[in-house]
């Protein structure tokens, strides 16, 4: 028996031990963690159970017969976060480069199944060159059934994609399929093709990172949600991502012991916004002074800076935070803020996360960059993303509410349940200077009479209390008593339901 039992530890040491020494140092001399340390990081310390150790690939083109290693290249198990069950794959880099091959689909899709039938979230830790070129279709044919399995899971389960290492061709794919994309800097990139492939063919010469760095990604392109400094950091702010979400879209979000008081009033909010309406502030003030502790993990932070997409807690319970965000461009709603906040609101939709928006927006972007870029298209995603919501919606105006984007916001009349304005709100189809302009025509070369039908106008239309009177607004509120309104507001709606006509699903504009 005891032989038996020194060969199991053999073959499991040889498992663990990737693709050996030298190739482990080359990882470490990269800057980057081993898919083992990596796993061990992410998960609560024993947790993990590892699947599928001992697979090796079945291929015998080109000598791979002669080159196997258990586990093929990926880690596939699961373990808890916090205490909460989540299944995990981590591509090994060190084993084939971390390629996709038959076998290598198999466990990672075998992993996303069991993950569906526990419905627990599943995590993928990417760092691989993309298909095994030598298994060829068969490798190609594995995509697709991870592919597949991503759509199925979309809604019901939370999948989170990091991307710690190269992740090229078809790679790529399944993380754009999922909730999260998060990246390393300077060590991870993304793109469909490489460099050298974009030289041959549009002679363009460009490094991987320029390419598709997390600088790209998280910036530009809005692939990422995310960028972090090195895998340590990245992989324990995963660990604080989890515990905002909930195991599956029916399980309800979880509820973590706070020592907030619920009814607690900040008196500094009374002063947050400037006398002069044109002076910007930071939105990100009042969202961790109505948090939970200060807690709030922003996503898309460094992409569209003029809405501001996260979570944080009210009462212990999870809540999706969007806002905009008078520092970057007034706050304004532009193609990329509208994707970018529709997108997270559809998420937390899907997931029965409840919905705070604070609103400060002067309007949509104008000029031919964003007509021509689709801003009505863009737009109409964030409108239809709030008006098919079925989670409690909570609306706060701060400041400014104009024109078509006070509607697109939460407002009462897309489906907001409990809409709120602070005695600073600005509510009218347009600010004063421009309605004036267009009311009284006739009269813009007096500027006296101007400056008097300006006054009337910003007396009469901005103000909150004209919505007030017509109930488009629940209430006028002090700003101090934000937190103790919005969190009994959320508690009132803890049972909202919402029917939906029969179809067989909508028509999104993509």
């Amino acid at each position: 028996m005891k032989h038996i039992l020194e060969r199991l530890e053999k073959r499991r040491a040889d498992a663990r031990g990737g693709g050996g020494v030298a190739r482990v140092a080359a990882q470490h001399k990269r800057g980057k963690l081993t898919a083992r340390e990596r796993v061990d990081l992410l998960m609560d310390k024993g947790s993990f159970e590892e699947f599928d150790m001992f697979v090796e690939h079945r291929s015998n083109e080109f000598g791979m017969e002669k080159t196997k290693i258990p586990g093929d290249g990926v880690i596939t198990g699961w373990g808890t976060v916090n205490g909460r069950a989540i299944f995990v794959f981590a591509k090994d880099f060190t084993v084939f480069g971390g390629s996709l091959s038959e076998t290598h689909a198999q466990k990672i899709t075998k992993i996303q199944d069991m993950a569906m039938k526990a419905r627990a979230p599943i995590i993928g830790l990417f760092d691989a060159g993309g298909a095994r070129i030598q298994e060829g279709v068969a490798a190609l044919g594995g995509y697709g059934d991870v592919f597949k399995r991503n759509v199925i899971a979309s809604g019901v389960i939370p999948q989170i994609s990091v991307i710690m290492g190269p992740c090229a061709g078809g790679d790529v794919y399944s993380p754009a399929m999922t909730d999260f994309i998060f990246m390393v800097k300077d060590t991870s990139y993304m793109f469909v093709t490489g460099p050298d492939v974009v030289k041959t063919v549009t002679n363009e010469v460009v490094s991987a990172e320029e390419l598709g760095g997390a600088s790209v990604h998280a910036t530009r392109s809005s692939i990422a949600d995310g960028a972090y400094d090195n895998d340590v950091e990245c992989l324990l702010q995963m660990r604080r991502l989890v515990d905002f979400l909930p195991a599956n879209y029916a399980a309800g979000v979880p509820e973590w012991p706070s020592f907030d008081d619920i009814g607690r009033e900040d008196r500094s909010l009374d002063t947050l916004i400037p006398d002069n309406p044109n002076k910007p502030y930071d939105i990100k003030e009042l969202i961790l002074k109505v948090a939970d502790e200060g807690d709030f993990f922003e996503i898309g932070a460094t992409f569209a800076r003029n809405i501001v997409t996260g979570f944080g807690r009210i009462g212990g319970r999870t809540v999706g935070f969007v806002a905009n965000q008078p520092m970057v461009l007034a706050g304004v709603l532009d193609s990329d803020a509208s994707r970018k906040a529709a997108r997270f609101v559809r998420f937390c939709d899907a997931f029965g996360i409840a919905i705070v928006t604070f609103v400060d927006v002067p309007g949509f972007l104008p000029g031919t960059a964003q007509e021509y870029g689709g801003l009505i298209k863009h737009g109409a995603k964030l409108l239809f993303a709030y008006s098919q919501c079925s989670v409690p919606l909570v609306t706060v105006i701060t400041r400014k509410a104009f024109g078509g984007a006070y509607d697109v916001m939460a407002s009462k009349h897309v489906g907001g349940d409990v809409n709120y304005a602070w005695p600073t709100a600005q509510i009218a189809v347009m600010g004063a200077k421009g309605a004036v302009e267009i009311i009284f025509r006739a009269d813009t070369g007096e500027a006296e009479k101007i400056a008097r039908r300006t006054k009337e106008y910003e007396d009469r239309f901005l103000s909150p209390f004209v919505a007030a009177e017509r109930g488009y607004i629940d209430d006028v509120i002090m700003p101090h008593a934000t937190r103790r309104r919005v969190a009994r507001s959320l508690a009132m709606l803890r049972t909202k339901t919402v029917e939906m006509p029969a179809r067989k699903h909508d028509n999104l504009p993509l």
